[in-house]
């Protein structure tokens, strides 16, 4: 701390001397006319001497932060990084003159500069920019951990630290940024892969909207809201754990085909795959069923992966995945079968708790009242650790789910004796995806009888009264919605930071977020 303290100090002296000698060492704009990755791949070798001296007269300016120096006497060389990479600027006493040249002395790694002058190839074979002027652009007022060399006139070498904390670099993203590269490139790939999603769902006459992340009621998922107040109306508000219903209102509106990508935000648990404020794109397509929505959800993550890398088998973490079409589905009793061996429809509510209890396998005692809960327990905890490649789980209870429609082979007399039944299951046609254990998203067709609609609702709300966590309030406007009239509607929600890991190679949430939520220091 001391030494970081010193070299603060350093800076700060040396920023007095350039404000003294008349230098904005902070000016308002710089003419940049290139960026250092165009530079270096447009640039050709002169064919004769007489093309080399005509190049000289071509001049570019470029602007960037200070990587590395290395000071030669009258010659300078010094690496500076822009937008779109690194490019070496060389600086001769006798080019830029000596009270110029003088400057250099007072200037750091970190401390942004823009340098005009002509492209060239150095003896080293390295593409450059000869300059004949440079401007301090920034004055950094603190050193950068950079794993560099900087060799002074004396010969001095100065080593720069590396910048490895992983705490440190979430809660100093801007330096993480700066001083690894690999970061920075997991960023750029993230905005491509939202990139390519908006381009298919586009391209199939999807419609960007906007929906509140404030709401009155929270709903459309089933988690833990955050809780704020709006004092001009002294009103209780949360902040959105899904967009869902405002989505389907729209649908209901006209608008048969619409996307949005929000930050949903859910008073839960911090681990590798989540963040309490987290990214996820949804989108709606009226006249279509779960079937449509598993093949445009298959062609939007393959779209994905090819944009970002020109195929569609990539390693994560040591384990290839292959995204190409079409992925397995598989029924979640079929899944529990093929691990188990049970079949759960022929087994009764109490013989699943005992298998769970025989077995230590894990589930919340107020689940206890729903077979379908349990099943769907006993698919999580035993089911998900295998499904490494793209799996879609289809066929999930109808109790992990107000808001998707039953099997339709049920006939309306059959869900009504089966409803009666306790020991008897209702399937909807919901579908999560599943990659490297992990699930991606979740898609319905939605229900839109507005009679069961209510039923289910209020059964949750019935639930939720008796314990059950997670269940979310009676909203009745979007009932009203409903009983206007939703046309058959298929509906997604995707995970866009999970997927950002996957074809990434991400290890934690953390890594794909820029600023993700961090405990104070304080």
């Amino acid at each position: 701390m001391n030494e970081t303290n010193d070299l603060i100090k350093r800076r700060l002296e040396e920023l007095e001397e350039i404000r003294k000698a008349g230098i904005n060492p902070y000016p308002h704009r710089y003419d940049v006319t290139g960026e250092s990755e165009d530079i270096i791949n447009d640039f050709i070798d002169p064919a004769s001497d007489e093309e080399k001296e005509e190049r000289k007269k071509v001049t570019v300016s470029v602007a960037g932060r200070i990587m590395a120096v290395r000071k030669m006497g009258k010659a300078t060389f010094c690496h500076i990084k822009d937008g779109k990479g690194k490019i070496q600027i060389y600086i001769k006493k006798d080019d830029v003159g000596e009270e110029k040249y003088n400057l250099l002395k007072l200037l750091d790694i970190g401390d942004i500069i823009g340098a005009e002058g002509y492209v060239f190839r150095t003896k080293t074979g390295e593409v450059s920019i000869h300059a004949n002027n440079f401007e301090l652009l920034t004055k950094s007022l603190h050193p950068l951990p950079v794993v560099k060399e900087e060799t002074t006139e004396t010969g001095e070498k100065i080593i720069h630290d590396a910048f490895a904390d992983v705490e440190l670099r979430y809660r100093q993203r801007y330096i993480d940024l700066i001083v690894n590269e690999h970061v920075k490139d997991t960023f750029i790939k993230r905005t491509k892969i939202i990139q390519s999603i908006k381009r298919t769902l586009e391209n199939k006459d999807f419609f960007e909207v906007e929906t509140p992340t404030l709401q009155t009621i929270y709903g459309g998922a089933n988690a833990k809201p955050f809780v704020t107040h709006l004092n001009a109306l002294d009103l209780p508000l949360y902040l959105r754990i899904s967009n869902e219903l405002y989505l389907k209102r729209l649908v209901v509106g006209g608008f048969n085909r619409v996307y949005e990508f929000v930050r949903d935000f859910r008073n839960e648990g911090i681990d590798r795959t989540h963040n309490p404020e987290f990214t996820q794109v949804e989108w709606y397509q009226a006249y279509g069923d779960y079937t449509d929505s598993i093949n445009l959800f298959e062609e939007v993550v393959e779209n994905a992966c090819m944009a970002v890398h020109g195929k569609t088998e990539i390693e994560y973490q040591g384990t290839m995945l292959n995204f190409a079409r079409p992925w397995k589905r598989i029924k979640m009793t079929d899944a529990i079968k093929n691990k188990t061996g049970l079949d759960v429809n022929e087994m009764k509510k109490q013989e699943i708790i005992d298998y769970m209890k025989n077995n230590g396998i894990e589930f919340d005692p107020k689940i206890s009242h729903s077979k379908g809960l349990l099943i769907a327990n006993l698919f999580e905890e035993t089911c998900e650790e295998d499904l490494i490649q793209p799996t879609f789980v289809i066929d999930h209870p109808i109790d992990t789910t107000p808001l998707c429609k039953p099997l339709r082979e049920y006939s309306m007399e059959q869900l009504a004796e089966m409803e009666k039944d306790p020991e008897q299951v209702i399937y909807t046609e919901r579908f999560e995806p599943y990659i490297n254990k992990w699930e991606l998203g979740n898609s319905y067709t939605e229900l839109n009888d507005p009679i069961l609609q209510r039923k289910l609702f209020e059964a949750q709300v019935e639930r939720g009264r008796g314990g059950e966590d997670e269940t979310h309030p009676l909203d009745e406007d979007f009932l009203k919605a409903i009983e206007v009239g939703m046309p058959p509607t298929t509906g997604v929600g995707l995970g866009v930071d999970r997927l950002v890991m996957l074809l990434t190679d991400s290890h934690t949430i953390r890594d794909v977020i820029f600023f993700p939520l961090m405990k104070p220091l304080t």
